[in-house]
């Protein structure tokens, strides 16, 4: 069995089958892919908590046969800080569901990474940190759908986001509720 390791954010998880987990992780080397964390919703799972949503961990991973398998699982980061702030709890989903949906699977993106885990730093640390606004710009200008130099003034973002998704945000709903 091939293994890899790479560090990623849980973009997104589903529930599979009575134990196991589907999960959407953006990575630094290998872009979002799909993996199967087996086991991981039992209460004595060693890697449960750390493959919680938005935290940013050291996998190890062998080839599935359909779904590769989270072998062993690390936290590197967990942002403490916003998940105490709903708010900013809203804000994190957003980022994690915007870059879910513009990438590709399996495109190596590092500008993307970063940008994304740059976002959970600053939004963890402080107080004001870099709008949603801004950080829908960067991604869209590093996945090539706006111009490196050109603003968004006068432009809906997220109506532009959406019509490049053809579909609406989940995230708007819950952040007009916070």
């Amino acid at each position: 069995m091939k293994t890899y390791k790479t560090e990623g954010i849980v973009l997104k998880r589903s529930d599979f089958g009575e134990a196991d987990r589907i999960l959407t992780i953006f990575t630094k080397h290998y872009g979002k892919i799909q993996v199967i964390a087996k086991g991981v919703r039992k209460t004595i799972s060693r890697k449960g908590p750390s493959l919680e949503l938005f935290n940013h961990v050291r996998l190890f991973i062998a080839k599935g046969k359909n779904l590769d398998i989270i072998t062993e699982a690390e936290v590197i980061n967990s942002f403490p800080g916003f998940r105490k702030n709903l708010k900013k709890v809203a804000l994190a989903y957003q980022a994690c569901e915007l870059v879910d949906n513009l990438t590709a699977e399996r495109a190596e993106n590092k500008e993307v990474f970063d940008l994304l885990k740059n976002y959970l730093l600053q939004s963890s640390n402080q107080p004001s940190a870099i709008s949603n606004q801004q950080f829908s710009l960067k991604l869209l200008q590093s996945l090539g759908f706006w111009p490196k130099d050109q603003s968004a003034d006068n432009i809906d973002i997220e109506k532009y986001i959406e019509s490049l998704m053809e579909k609406k945000l989940k995230s708007k709903k819950f952040l007009n509720h916070v």
